[in-house]
């Protein structure tokens, strides 16, 4: 049978002991490798392995040896408890040997439980799956976390007071981040937040998220933006040196203006303007940018916008004999200066 969308992230969390067995396939290794580990663990608790209720069996030796599968799922636990095999890596070649011990399984053997990557709907060992009257198959996407799974990371290493406004920004870093790379950063505020009974402020996450070339350049255009002319060479080498090109940082930038004119030119004010935006931005990026709005003005700002249109002209022009970045950073000077109080 298959399942998907909320029934797939409920039984993840509580699967049936009674069931004959699971296969999570999908493209992200990681994705799948996070689904399996969360339902071994819900199915059989933290001492599976030292109790020996689970056995490992990689999918590219059942090809040579198939009986081995049928094998553990018969064999008697030592220990009691839940028991599971689970079958890693596992393709179409271990579909005959899997669908052999499906057929045969019977109330009290080993779950089965398979990972495997991305399969076709033609797929043997989706079939096997599907086609069971007691075993669920799940398909895992590239789709952005749902609130749910987000909550219920959050939960597993021990977070749950989080406002609104923090919520919104983890919710954002889960969809720009692998699910690896989340649950490692989730995982870092847990510690980060040991001890703190304080609820989550964005402080702590902006404190633990991993730090990023976007990150860098939303750096060298906030001192743009604050006329802090003085910075901006650092920073520009920085870039340079994370391999950001001259191109690329004059769309961010005129992206950055954009958006201040975008807030400054609202007719119920700054403040106003950057609620109207989308996405939307929390915290202390939205002070910011109230900030900057409101410092620059509508004028200013479109003048800033056209000496960013010529710089970004002069950098694809076939004529261009500067140094790319050289222009790119005079222009940011020439902003600095402009934002300068007048």
């Amino acid at each position: 049978m298959k399942l998907g969308g909320r029934e797939a992230d409920g039984y993840f969390a509580r699967p049936d002991p009674d069931k004959t067995g699971l296969l999570i396939y999908g493209a992200d290794a990681m994705r799948v490798a996070l689904k399996r580990q969360q339902v071994l663990a819900a199915l059989l608790g933290k001492t599976a392995e030292e109790e020996m209720r689970l056995t490992r069996l990689p999918g590219a030796d059942l090809r040579k040896d198939p009986a081995q599968l049928l094998d553990a799922v018969k064999a008697v636990g030592f220990f009691p408890g839940p028991r599971a095999v689970f079958v890693e890596d596992a393709g179409d070649a271990a579909a005959p040997a899997i669908s052999v011990a499906l057929d045969d399984w019977a109330p009290g053997d080993a779950q089965i439980i398979v990972a495997a990557g991305q399969l076709k709907a033609s797929s043997k060992l989706r079939k096997a799956f599907e086609g069971h009257r007691n075993a669920y198959a799940v398909g895992l996407y590239d789709d952005p976390p749902s609130r749910v799974e987000i909550e219920r990371t959050l939960a597993a290493f021990g977070i749950r007071d989080v406002p609104t406004d923090s919520m919104s920004a983890l919710t954002h870093l889960a969809n720009e981040l692998s699910p690896g790379d989340f649950a490692q950063t989730v995982d870092k505020i847990s510690l980060y937040k040991y001890g703190d009974s304080t609820p989550l402020g964005l402080d702590d996450i902006d404190a633990c998220a991993p730090q990023s070339t976007e990150a860098a350049l939303d750096d060298v255009l906030n001192v743009v933006a604050e006329a802090r002319s003085g910075e901006i060479g650092p920073l520009m080498r920085r870039l340079q040196a994370q391999g950001t090109n001259a191109v690329s940082l004059c769309i961010g930038a005129t992206r950055h203006f954009r958006t201040l004119y975008a807030a400054a030119s609202d007719p119920g004010g700054a403040a106003q303007g950057v609620g109207r935006l989308r996405p939307p931005v929390y915290g202390k990026r939205r002070d910011r940018i109230v900030r900057q709005a409101q410092a620059w003005g509508p004028d200013r700002l479109e003048t800033a916008l056209t000496v960013l249109t010529d710089t970004d002209l002069q950098l694809r022009s076939a004529s261009q004999t500067a140094p790319a970045m050289a222009l790119m950073e005079r222009a940011l000077i020439r902003l600095a200066m402009l934002a300068r109080p007048r």
